[in-house]
């Protein structure tokens, strides 16, 4: 079986699982990565879940025939701003405004009545019949969207009115790009059977296997090399080992060779991966969703510690400097979030006089998810510390909260053991969210001990009670 065939495969697998089944597997699949579990697969299933979740935060696909317009196009989509050049990728948002353009200028008509008749194969049970006819309609397509790019370049006029029309911030390059790849589509298909479906470990052997893939003909020369190696980064466990091609060509790790080489273009899409991934970790951060942030992370520092120890960067090499600034932005990202933490324990945790506290009130639940949920982020942070530029930051963050709360938990326990009853649910809910917190700083037998002692505690009172009734 393909490698192709095998990860579509798995995305149907994943597809057919239930969201509460797949957001569990992500957090499984997670955590075994950060605490160095070798799960086989685990980088490409995260991946696939996280492209999924995305998905489903988007409104639906479009209709049959689009979706089958597009399909050659699906290694190469990335989940990333219409405005980032990214080598050898096409931003999924851009997919929308050109079937629109398609369908309202370039072939309105035919557009409509293949449509139709796609639709109707489906409805028949024809799914054959319908990516033949989207396969007919795509070569002609392709033919007029060749016809528009050549009169958009020798017309200003033109050029501008069909910018309009698609209405995507690099409209002809985006044009170009879906253009190349639909007319090598069967090119592109038959170089990804050839691929392995996924190269736990690109190093020695399989890096010259597929460095010479890429050189023969099958290809496709150098008018798909780039299509190529993003093929190839998409089969990796860890995608930033693509520089290994690099590194292999140039028969040298120093960067002023490699960059003479076309083999350079390697090392500009894992920089473009790395800025993607940084863009996502600050839409995540942004939004509060947390979609395996963690894994996010990972491969951001992965990235750059593989960048750094696979190429020899002189400290005024473009190269040196673009990374310096990947790592000061992920450093800025995360710098407001693990600042944040202890005071939000603070705030939570703080012993407070009974007239501060409103009768049989507790602490918010959901900040006390959010804010263990927070403790668990800066918990990585410290993982990768040092790549990311965070490792001073996050070492008196983390001895900060450990000191907060080694010293304030015997007082949330004395203050729930002399608690009214109309302060005791309050005095409680601090003493439960303190055990969530301690759970993830000192571990669980810590949390259990200080657990047990509420819970001696509130016996205790009980016990006093009753002797007087």
């Amino acid at each position: 079986m393909s490698g192709g065939l095998l990860v579509e495969r798995l995305r149907q697998f994943l597809r057919d699982l239930s969201p509460d089944a797949r957001n569990l597997l992500m957090t499984e699949l997670e955590r075994g990565l950060l605490r160095g579990e070798e799960t086989p697969g685990a980088e490409l299933v995260l991946q696939e879940l996280r492209r999924d979740a995305r998905e489903h935060a988007r409104p639906k696909r479009p209709g049959n025939l689009s979706r089958l317009f597009f399909q050659p196009l699906e290694p190469f989509l990335v989940d990333d701003s219409a405005t980032h050049n990214h080598p050898g990728r096409i931003a999924r948002v851009i997919l929308e405004p050109v079937w629109d353009w398609i369908c309202r200028d370039l072939m309105p008509g035919e557009a409509k009545a293949v449509t139709d008749q796609v639709a109707l194969a489906f409805d028949n049970g024809e799914p054959k019949r319908a990516e033949q006819l989207a396969r007919a309609f795509q070569d002609r397509t392709a033919v007029r969207m060749e016809e528009a790019l050549a009169a958009a370049h020798a017309d200003e006029r033109l050029k501008r009115r069909l910018t309009g029309q698609i209405n995507t911030p690099r409209a002809l390059t985006d044009i170009a790009s879906i253009l190349t790849i639909i007319k090598s589509r069967d090119v592109l298909a038959t170089f990804g059977s050839k691929l392995p479906g996924h190269i736990k470990v690109f190093d020695g052997a399989p890096v010259v296997e597929v460095k010479e893939l890429i050189d023969s003909p099958v290809a496709g020369g150098s008018k798909l090399f780039v299509y190529t190696l993003v093929m190839t980064m998409s089969r990796l466990a860890a995608p930033w080992q693509l520089i290994r091609l690099a590194t292999r060509a140039a028969g040298s790790d120093h960067a002023s060779r490699i960059a003479e080489g076309p083999y350079s273009a390697a090392v500009e899409i894992v920089f473009a991966e790395i800025e993607r991934m940084t863009g996502e970790l600050k839409a995540e951060l942004r939004t509060g969703r947390g979609l395996a942030t963690g894994a996010l992370l990972k491969g951001i520092h992965d990235a750059a510690r593989g960048m750094r120890s696979e190429i020899n960067l002189t400290h005024d090499s473009p190269w040196s400097r673009r990374l310096a600034a990947l790592r000061t932005q992920v450093s800025d990202l995360l710098k407001n979030e693990i600042e944040s933490l202890t005071g939000r324990v603070r705030r939570l945790l703080r012993p407070r006089p009974i007239k501060e506290i409103a009768p049989h009130s507790t602490i918010d639940i959901n900040e006390v998810g959010d804010t263990e949920a927070l403790i668990e982020f800066v918990k990585t942070c410290r993982v990768y510390a040092n790549e990311l530029a965070v490792n001073e930051l996050t070492s008196r963050t983390w001895s900060d909260l450990q000191h907060y709360l080694d010293t304030t938990t015997p007082s949330l326990v004395e203050n729930l053991r002399n608690a009214g009853e109309s302060d005791r649910a309050f005095r409680q809910s601090q003493l439960d969210a303190a055990v969530r917190f301690c759970a993830k700083v000192f571990g669980q037998e810590y949390a259990s001990l200080l657990l047990k002692s509420g819970e001696v505690a509130v016996a205790s009172e009980q016990k006093k009670l009753a002797a007087k009734a």
